[in-house]
């Protein structure tokens, strides 16, 4: 299948376990520098944050350290020093919006300093801050199905995001389609 532009469409794929979910996650998160924003959505325990864990993971952070940050918001992680990113170690901030109540919280949660600092940016729930998300963006969907399996919805939103797909799909080597 030859996908045109990643910009105008969404790919679709399975994982069968958490443990294929952590993986692409680890995938993409080789893939990922400084000022990337992946936004997160899907119902609670689609998977989110099992897939972070492997975007930390694919950073040189502690995998086993990441957990949902639903009361403090806000987790850092600083990758290994043999995964350097912009000239220094790489940096996850892993957001859950979970608790925040709208839009209007979000500014007041440090926003503005991660996704404009040399940081990683994963956010949980990024339903509840649409309106702040960055121009380009990747947004990743899970949905739950029976079991264990997910699915994962992946949408480029720019230039950026778009390559960030690109590699992600190819060293996935994941099965995928484009709906």
């Amino acid at each position: 299948m030859t996908i045109l532009s990643l910009n105008e469409c969404d790919l679709v794929w399975e994982s069968a376990s958490p443990e294929e979910t952590q993986r692409a996650g680890e995938i993409l998160g080789g893939l990922l520098r400084p000022g990337d924003v992946v936004a997160l959505l899907g119902e609670l325990g689609s998977g989110k944050t099992v897939l972070v864990r492997g975007i930390a993971e694919g950073m040189g952070c502690a995998a086993g350290d990441v957990h949902s940050p639903s009361f403090t918001l806000i987790n850092e992680y600083e990758g290994s020093a043999d995964r350097p990113l912009a000239g220094g170690r790489s940096c996850l901030a892993h957001m859950d919006l979970y608790r925040v109540t709208s839009e209007d919280e979000v500014l007041g949660i440090g926003w503005d300093h991660y996704v404009r600092a040399p940081f990683v940016v994963a956010v949980e729930w990024a339903e509840r801050a649409l309106g702040w998300l960055p121009r380009d963006h990747l947004r990743v969907r899970l949905e739950t199905l029976e079991g264990c399996r997910r699915r994962l919805c992946v949408q480029a939103t720019g230039p950026r995001s778009a390559q960030v797909v690109r590699a992600w799909m190819t060293v996935g080597n994941f099965s995928i389609e484009a709906i």
